[in-house]
């Protein structure tokens, strides 16, 4: 339908306004003849109330209909610098980000709507229509925070310029949504993923239980990890590093069935690399200390600044909201016994025999273990320091440790 001020002119309106109001007409009759419905009828009579010889149902443009040649130039480079991201097979991207697209006009004072660019996007050829999700076959509900920690990891070339693949490992709260732990490391190995548990309950508390994938880290896998042809030992038979660890700190683990099920961690990591990795391709971003400061931003704004679409509120402000009320499942991290050191609880694990002479063979390493029982089994807890390329070796005996000893990390030539 044609709008009123193409139907109608200013006089006609006020006739019949003027009627409504000294009661000669009533409201239904002027709707109709007018065309419009109850709200507008009503902001019609207030406006011609407020301002009788004024009032006018003239449409006037609030903003100016074209955008000024400079500004055009803008959206152009910055498609034509996104289409070139995109078509970058080494980078994980799979399409164009016009929300990211007008963050980044934004902070040069370039303010546009995601529509605009998509309609400048289309004319450029820059554009991509979204592919169809596939549809979650396991969801995962909780009623307070702590109750559920989704945790997984992605390796990517996340720099166009960096020369290797980083892993990112990120830690969300299934409640808030909100992610509490989120870092690089070189390689996807259990020692990453015990740091960031550690790192997490140290800040937050013990959770009530992890949600994982079957990677090797968390799980044993029968036909997959076991090299025997009779599959002698069965999935779930061999205990991992990581699963030791989260046994002796009393938090649950469950497995997904497949990537989808993990949807709640699988749509901020996409968003998170997505962002990201143009970040770094737009900003010649190369060394892992820079790339992590864009992700700090970016967890951030995620955290403190974005509404999450499924709780419709701001994923920091439900987990402290959640804290205030007394609605969390995370208990206080303290040592377990007998231990007397985080660095008993966040380690690896391996076990050997005192031999005659009281010493323990370790990655062809012999080490002396003084009073200690001759042929007597004892615990040794492994504790790598990468950055000062050292391997701590704590021995324990009768719940108690025994000896330590600290070793070159380069001599290990274990893949932890």
């Amino acid at each position: 339908m044609t709008q009123l001020h193409g139907r109608f002119t200013d006089d006609q309106v006020k006739v019949l306004l003027h009627g409504y109001c000294q009661g000669l007409l009533n409201r239904t009759e002027v709707q109709e003849m007018l065309g419009v419905g109850k709200t507008r009828f009503f902001a019609l009579v207030k406006a011609y109330r407020n301002a009788p010889e004024t009032f006018s149902v003239r449409y006037e443009r609030s903003s100016p209909g074209r955008l000024p040649a400079a500004v055009e130039t803008e959206i152009e480079r910055e498609l034509l610098r996104e289409k070139a991201i995109v078509d970058d097979k080494r980078l994980p991207i799979s399409g164009y980000n016009y929300s990211a697209l007008r963050d980044r006009l934004l902070k040069k004072d370039i303010k546009v709507s995601v529509n605009t660019i998509i309609d400048r996007a289309k004319r450029l050829e820059c554009y991509k229509a979204h592919k169809k999700r596939k549809a979650h076959d396991r969801e995962v509900l909780t009623a307070s925070i702590g109750a559920l920690i989704q945790h997984d990891s992605s390796t990517h070339l996340w720099s166009p310029f960096a020369e290797e693949k980083w892993s990112l490992i990120t830690s969300i709260d299934d409640f808030s949504r909100k992610i509490l732990f989120a870092d690089f490391a070189p390689k996807d190995t259990t020692w990453a993923h015990i740091q960031a548990v550690q790192a997490l309950v140290q800040a937050y508390g013990i959770p009530l239980r992890y949600y994982v994938d079957s990677l090797r880290v968390f799980r044993f896998v029968q036909g997959r990890d076991s090299v025997w042809r009779k599959h002698v030992l069965q999935t779930d038979d061999i205990e991992t590093q990581w699963g030791k660890m989260m046994r002796i700190l009393g938090v649950d683990v469950i497995y997904a069935l497949s990537p989808q099920a993990k949807g709640k961690v699988e749509r901020p990591y996409q968003w998170l690399q997505d962002r990201i990795v143009r970040t770094c391709a737009l900003e010649n971003i190369s060394k892992m200390d820079d790339v992590r400061s864009v992700l700090h931003e970016e967890v951030d704004r995620y955290n403190h600044h974005q509404v999450h679409s499924t709780t419709k509120e701001i994923p920091d402000i439900r987990f402290r909201k959640a804290q205030a009320t007394g609605n969390s499942l995370f208990r206080p991290f303290s040592l377990p016994e007998p231990y007397t050191s985080p660095k008993d609880v966040f380690c690896l694990r391996e076990t050997r025999v005192v031999n005659s002479y009281r010493r323990i063979s370790l990655f062809n390493h012999t080490i002396e273990v003084p009073n200690v029982e001759l042929h007597e089994e004892v615990e040794i807890h492994l504790v790598p320091n990468l950055s000062k390329e050292v391997m701590e070796i704590r021995i324990w005996s009768h719940d108690k440790m025994a000896h330590s000893v600290a070793l070159p990390l380069d001599a290990f030539r274990v893949h932890f």
